[in-house]
């Protein structure tokens, strides 16, 4: 699938502007990681782009919902498995599909992270990914009531399973962030 095609489906199931732009961050989370292990970055940004296209629609992480009935939309789309089982192995827990290649692993590293560091950049005066330092995301990562519902420990151990030390994957994930920050309204 064609990075067009993708954004077609995000636009045609997604409305949410802010669900949107949580899609282009993990897009963006997900190339800069295909480019770190030299992988295809068009076919990880289409994983990125479309993990939860269907979770407006569908919002009940369940058997009947986000991300099953995703997956069975893109396999109706002729969508390559490699891209169905990537987005159902970012929800393990319900779908039973374990993320073991390394696209996989890298999904499920940067798609909970991504949210944190957007909601750190919106509690800055400047609300920008430009200005914001990893050292501000370890100090609100300390600070449990903030943002309470994020699984800082599933962060952890998801950057540990991919093989990147936790500074080290923030600072991967923010990076890419930043250079889309325009496109994800915190320039």
């Amino acid at each position: 699938m064609k990075r067009d095609d993708a954004w077609q489906l995000v636009t045609e199931y997604t409305e949410s502007e802010s669900l949107r732009r949580h899609m282009l961050a993990v897009e963006a989370a997900m190339r800069a990681y295909a480019r770190r292990y030299g992988e295809d970055e068009d076919l990880w940004g289409v994983v990125g782009l479309l993990h939860d296209f269907d979770y407006e629609r569908y919002p009940d992480v369940a058997v009947e919902g986000h991300p099953v009935v995703g997956s069975k939309v893109l396999r109706e789309r002729g969508v390559d498995e490699t891209i169905v089982r990537a987005i159902l192995a970012h929800a393990e827990e319900i779908t039973g599909v374990a993320p073991e290649s390394t696209m996989e692993k890298a999904l499920v590293a940067v798609d909970e992270l991504t949210g944190f560091i957007i909601a750190v950049a919106l509690v800055r005066p400047s609300k920008s990914l430009l200005d914001l330092e990893v050292s501000s995301i370890k100090k609100k990562w300390k600070d449990k009531a903030f943002a309470a519902p994020v699984d800082r420990q599933a962060i952890a151990d998801a950057a540990a399973r991919l093989g990147v030390p936790l500074d080290e994957h923030i600072t991967v994930v923010l990076e890419a962030m930043r250079s889309n920050a325009a496109e994800l309204g915190l320039a």
